[in-house]
C-alpha cells in the first residue's frame, strides 16, 4: 500500500493542474469528479481524468467519484475504471454497507478511501468498516457537508477550532480507522495561505494518531509531508526501544534513558518504524 502522508485534491476538469501536480511531492493525487466540478462540466472532467490515468504512471492517483446515491457514480466508474486508478475516494460513505456496495463493483487492486462523516447516518457507522474488504486504504473525514446536512451554521468556533459535534466526528473517524486497522487521514485545512496554522494543525493531527492529511493547495504539500515524517531523533529512539526489548525477551518493563518503557511504547516504536 502506498504511503498516505499527503493527498492533494486536483479538479478533474483542469488537465493543466493535474499535470503540474505531478511534481509537487504529494503521496497521492486525488483527481476530483465531485465538489470541484460543476454538473455541466462533469462529462468533460471524466474524459480528462481517464486520459490522465492512461498516461505512464509516475504518481499514485485516486479519483474522487460522486456519492453512491447521486445518480452520477455509474458514469464516473464507466469512464475511469478501465483506465486503472490506484484508488477511489468515496464521499458521503455510510459505513460497511457503502464500502461493500462499491467493492462489489470493482475488480483488480483498486483501493477505497471513504470520507466517513458527511451525513448524520454516517456518524453511527464509523466502527463498521473493518473486515469488509481488503480494498480499504484508510478513513478520512470532512467538516463541511455535515453541518449543511443538519442545518448548523458552522462547524467551527471563532478561533477556527471545531465545535463539539465536529470534534466528535473527527475522534470517531480516528478510532474507526484504527479499529479497522487502516490509516486515519486528517481532513483539509481550508486557509491555504496560513502555512503556520497548517503546520500546527497537522502536528496536532499526528500527535492524536492520524498518519496523513488531505490538501487543497500545492503550497500545503511540503508542510504536511514534514509534519507526518518522523524526525531522525524519533527514528533513533524507536530503534532503541525495539533493540532494548529484543535484548531482553520476556521483559514487561525496562528503563531507557532514565524513563520506563513497556509494551505500549514497543508497539508505538514498531508502528513508527514500519512507516519509515
Amino acid at each position: 500500500m502506498p504511503r498516505l502522508r499527503s493527498l492533494l485534491f486536483v479538479p478533474g476538469d483542469r488537465p493543466d493542474r493535474m499535470e503540474k501536480a505531478l511534481g509537487l511531492g504529494a503521496d497521492v493525487l486525488i483527481l476530483d469528479l465531485e465538489d470541484s466540478v460543476s454538473l455541466a462540466a462533469k462529462p468533460g472532467a471524466r474524459t480528462a481524468v481517464a486520459e490522465f490515468l492512461r498516461r505512464p504512471r509516475t504518481a499514485t492517483l485516486y479519483v474522487r467519484v460522486n456519492p453512491l446515491d447521486s445518480g452520477l457514480i455509474d458514469d464516473d466508474l464507466a469512464a475511469v475504471l478501465t483506465a486503472g486508478p490506484d484508488g477511489l475516494l468515496l464521499p458521503k460513505a455510510e459505513g460497511a454497507a457503502s464500502l461493500a456496495a462499491l467493492d462489489a463493483r470493482l475488480s483488480g487492486e483498486i483501493a477505497i478511501l471513504p470520507i466517513a462523516t458527511e451525513t448524520p447516518a454516517a456518524i453511527f457507522s464509523l466502527g463498521s468498516y473493518g473486515g469488509v474488504t481488503s480494498r480499504l486504504a484508510g478513513l478520512t473525514w470532512g467538516a463541511e457537508d455535515l453541518p449543511a446536512a443538519i442545518g448548523a451554521a458552522t462547524s467551527r468556533e471563532a478561533d477556527g477550532s471545531y465545535t463539539a459535534p465536529y470534534q466528535l466526528a473527527r475522534s470517531l473517524t480516528l478510532f474507526g480507522a484504527h479499529a479497522a486497522g487502516v490509516p486515519a487521514i486528517e481532513t483539509v485545512y481550508p486557509d491555504f495561505r496560513d502555512l503556520d496554522g497548517l503546520a500546527a494543525y497537522a502536528a496536532r493531527a499526528r500527535r492524536d494518531g492520524f498518519t496523513g492529511m488531505m490538501a487543497i493547495h500545492p503550497s500545503q504539500v511540503p508542510v504536511i509531508n514534514a509534519a507526518f515524517t518522523p524526525s531522525e531523533a524519533e527514528i533513533d529512539h524507536a530503534r532503541s526501544v525495539v533493540a532494548l526489548f529484543e535484548a531482553n525477551p520476556g521483559a514487561g518493563a525496562l528503563a531507557l534513558d532514565g524513563k520506563m518503557v513497556d509494551a505500549p511504547h514497543l508497539k508505538s516504536a514498531q508502528r513508527l518504524l514500519a512507516g519509515v
